[in-house]
């Protein structure tokens, strides 16, 4: 009996081992089998989520996604609905009965209803354009929205009639506003987006704002369902003080507008409390600098007695929700690279409620997800780790719980690469610095492996513990994968995030090669083997980098900045970076714009260099990488440029995108690894 159960743990062993043993690398066309939840939507009573569950439709080359619902203990998860099309933003009625939701059709994005207990839907509108933020009114009569009404273009010329059946060129665009244009959208149709009520038993939507402005955000109902609160820009000047925002109130029978706030700065995401005392938003004080905190204010619900309460925290502020009683606000914070859910008390307590929020960004890892409360405190939120996308967790009191596996299928059996937490000092101030190592699967310890930096975008953003599927990628072609959050990054306070305000690129250059140089030795980096890219702001970096030293083997430059001065009158936000990132506009200050511009250093440049780019960037258009592209080769230096048909500034918006961005950088490094 004894040889027996030795024989049986053996075989169970064996067979453990050949598990393991057998579990493939992630590959390219794994990117499609992956699967995340977003926006998850409690219940009143916290028994059940209705959630959006969004995976990748190879055939058609795009995400997609239809609402599921699932009980609060992880059971019973299923398909809200039995139709095969877009679905997204739920929305539980007060009382829990109903669920409101938008859906695509053949005409258009349309507002639907799904009753719980009987499980029919039906369509509630017919509406011209694309309905948002959908918000129940207390008594679940209403609905409101928001959506975009349409104007007319300016017209500077009377074009004589066609005659009958000619064909000739279409019509000229024609515009006289300051923003026309927004990258992966494309030219804005003129027009403003005001707010609607439609009645959640069907019938025909009222308009409550009016005007040439635009009222945008959340919407938040006063308890007694007389008002709704938003956030819009309705000052004189309001489109070229772009920065400026206030909380307003409409009235929803007589449609009269008041301004709670006055400040200058963003005043936004109202959130009405329960009790109708008070009004918590989201706002900072507009100061002309690189970055902010955005801070948690509260005020009575006339504007009155208007106070920040999370003064202490040092971390900007987002996601607001009241508790049910009105005595404290949940809320959303970066911390050191990690996504986390606070509540602060109205006197100030913070408490830390969760942490990895997130896992909705699957490409690279910033921050991201949501989470929602249920009138008993219950939250259900997106949930990650550096090994998984976004889950479905809940936690109800002490206890967390993740509920949904929908990548059991898939991760389970691939050999993902370890992602471990690294900080080092800085050359510079001696400040602490953090970053990410990704070890290939079946590391060896002891051994040099060929280091790939990747340098986050933004700048001013994080990357952190969450899922990436390209960093998993470069792990799983032999690379140790370091990605760092150099000075500049958010989640570690306001002061080492306004480190860059007219000094980008500066010492975070610093900041990324210490990273190289602490990898280096302590013996995990090849120091002959190295390779270096990004994207955006990463590009910046990048193309900073080899314009600095020849260390790196070879780099590949993706949607860079190349000449700011070039740029900045050129992208789809040209407004916006005067004085923020540089003084003056380019014209007043060509030095500064020119000092900052890798193209400056382009004369430096020894590293075989790939420049990629999007050809519909609107954000960093195709210009700046040719003139990169353009100047390596007229120097006779080893490069080529790679463009992407169809693809906008988020190259990864098309899975195939993703992949071709990941492959053609993979083949670059190949080239030149020793």
């Amino acid at each position: 009996m004894r040889t027996l159960t030795s024989i049986l743990v053996l075989f169970c062993t064996l067979q453990s081992l050949i598990g393991q043993t057998e579990k493939k690398p992630f590959s390219y066309l794994d990117v499609y089998e992956i699967e995340y939840a977003s926006d998850p939507q409690i219940a009143p009573d916290g028994k059940k989520v209705v959630y959006r569950r969004v995976g990748f439709d190879i055939m058609n080359d795009r995400n997609s996604g239809n609402l599921w619902i699932i009980n609060a203990d992880g059971s019973s998860n299923s398909k809200l609905t039995s139709r095969e099309v877009s679905e997204s933003s739920p929305r539980w009625s007060p009382e829990g009965d109903k669920i409101a939701f938008i859906s695509s059709t053949d005409e258009g994005a349309e507002i639907y209803v799904y009753w719980v207990k009987t499980g029919q839907y039906a369509k509630l509108s017919q509406l011209e354009k694309s309905p948002s933020s959908l918000s129940w009114s207390p008594d679940g009569k209403y609905i409101a929205f928001s959506m975009n009404i349409a104007e007319k273009a300016p017209v500077i010329a009377k074009m004589p009639k066609k005659p009958k059946g000619a064909k000739w060129a279409d019509a000229p665009r024609i515009t006289d506003r300051l923003k026309h244009e927004a990258d992966g959208r494309g030219y804005i149709e003129p027009g403003y987006n005001h707010i609607f009520i439609i009645p959640s038993e069907g019938g025909s939507p009222r308009q409550l704002t009016s005007g040439n402005y635009n009222h945008s955000g959340n919407l938040s109902w006063s308890p007694d369902g007389k008002l709704i609160y938003f956030s819009g820009n309705r000052n004189e000047d309001w489109e070229y003080n772009y920065t400026n925002s206030e909380v307003y109130s409409v009235h929803t029978e007589t449609s009269e507008i008041a301004a709670l706030t006055s400040r200058q700065g963003p005043d936004y995401n109202p959130i009405a409390s329960p009790n109708g005392k008070h009004i918590a938003f989201i706002s900072n004080n507009g100061k002309v600098q690189a970055y902010q905190n955005r801070t948690l204010h509260i005020m009575n619900t006339d504007g009155s007695d208007m106070k920040e309460i999370t003064t202490e925290l040092d971390r900007s502020v987002s996601d607001l929700e009241w508790d049910s009683k009105s005595k404290g606000i949940y809320f959303t914070y970066d911390d050191k690279g990690n996504s986390k859910i606070g509540y602060v008390s109205l006197r100030g307590s913070i408490k830390k409620i969760a942490d990895n929020l997130g896992g909705t960004t699957v490409g690279r890892p910033y921050a991201s997800g949501s989470y929602t409360v249920s009138d008993k405190g219950i939250i259900s939120y997106t949930k990650t780790t550096p090994y998984h996308p976004a889950e479905i967790a809940v936690i109800d009191g002490s206890s967390d719980k993740v509920i949904t596996a929908l990548n059991s299928d898939i991760l389970p059996y691939r050999n993902l690469g370890k992602v471990e937490e690294v900080w080092y000092s800085s050359s510079v101030d001696n400040r602490n610095l953090q970053g990410w190592v990704v070890y290939p699967p079946n590391y060896k310890k002891g051994k040099k492996y060929p280091l790939l930096v990747e340098n986050h975008g933004g700048p001013i953003l994080n990357y952190g513990d969450r899922f990436s599927t390209e960093m998993q990628l470069y792990a799983a072609e032999g690379y140790l994968v370091f990605y760092p959050n150099p000075r500049g990054s958010t989640s570690y306070g306001e002061e080492f995030a306004n480190l860059l305000y007219n000094n980008y690129p500066g010492e975070d250059y610093n900041d990324v090669m210490d990273g190289v140089d602490y990898l280096i030795n302590k013996g995990l980096a090849d120091a002959d083997n190295m390779f270096v890219t990004g994207g955006s702001a990463g590009g910046i970096m990048t193309a900073w980098i080899i314009g600095k030293n020849n260390r790196f083997n070879a780099a590949v430059v993706a949607k860079p900045v190349i000449n700011w001065i070039s740029k900045t009158l050129v992208a789809d936000n040209y407004y916006g970076y005067a004085d923020y990132r540089y003084p003056g506009q380019p014209w007043e200050n060509v030095e500064g714009y020119w000092k900052f511009s890798p193209l400056s250093l382009v004369a430096n440049v020894e590293t075989p260099t790939m420049v990629m780019v999007g050809m519909n960037d609107l954000r960093t258009p195709p210009s700046e990488a040719k003139q990169y592209y353009h100047a390596l080769k007229l120097r006779k230096k080893e490069t080529v440029l790679v463009e992407i048909p169809g693809a906008s500034h988020n190259i990864a918006g098309k899975p195939s995108n993703l992949i071709t961005k990941i492959a053609h950088t993979l083949a670059w490094f190949e080239k030149y690894k020793k």
